[in-house]
């Protein structure tokens, strides 16, 4: 498909670039948004990202009701699973960027580290690569794309916005806070009209084809690759 090991190595290099940059924009956003005048107060609230003591709580709290013998927990924003992706991307980022540009640019990373250093980075590179790849098609897919009221596919990513059904759901103490605050009205708006949606499912679905393809392809593949 990409005619042959250079060209895919290069389309994998210059899709890994433009990876980096959209990461970079996003941190350059994240730093804007930032109220640095009451720093570092201004990191915490719930609508943080930022993990606390409360999610620790409401993990095991999940545990236990999925064994029947707890209540389910009122979720806010986000929930603990939510915010470990989120964070999850900033470390694999960082990982696999390094690592990939290490390899991509061997001569100007061996100025500075001993040629057995690209060795391991590839090691690092490929693990990461694994533990990323089994996270979104064994979990992430299930969490976001395949539960009822989301299925076939969460477009919250196109629109900006979720189902209000189930918010009042699985995130009760996020829609009570913004009722009471008088809050709720202002952030309803209007379903994306059919035309539209129809964009988001091709884009969306040409996006999960071309990933399991790949996948596929790559445990038909398997036995020609070199672990060594």
């Amino acid at each position: 498909m990409f005619g042959g090991y250079e060209a895919a190595r290069s389309t994998h290099i210059y899709v890994g670039i433009f990876m980096l940059i959209g990461f970079a924009v996003h941190a350059c956003y994240i730093l804007a948004r930032i109220n640095w005048r009451r720093f570092p107060t201004s990191l915490w609230g719930p609508d943080s990202l930022l993990p606390g003591i409360a999610d620790a709580r409401q993990f095991f709290q999940h545990i236990g009701w999925f064994l029947g013998i707890r209540k389910p927990p009122d979720f806010d924003r986000w929930g603990y699973w939510e915010k470990f992706d989120y964070w999850a991307v900033f470390w694999g980022m960082t990982i696999i960027g390094l690592t990939g540009l290490m390899m991509a640019y061997p001569f100007f990373t061996t100025r500075y580290i001993p040629g057995w250093g690209l060795n391991i980075a590839f090691w690092i590179h490929r693990i990461e690569a694994l533990l990323a790849m089994g996270h979104i098609f064994f979990i992430y897919f299930f969490i976001a794309h395949l539960r009822r009221h989301n299925f076939p596919m969460d477009r919250a990513m196109f629109e900006g916005s979720t189902v209000k059904s189930a918010v009042e759901e699985e995130k009760p103490a996020w829609a009570k806070r913004l009722k009471e605050s008088g809050a709720w009205s202002e952030v309803l708006v209007a379903e994306v009209e059919g035309g539209r949606r129809v964009v988001f499912y091709l884009f969306g679905y040409a996006a999960l084809f071309c990933g399991v393809f790949l996948l596929f392809g790559a445990i038909a593949n398997l036995a020609g690759v070199s672990w060594y």
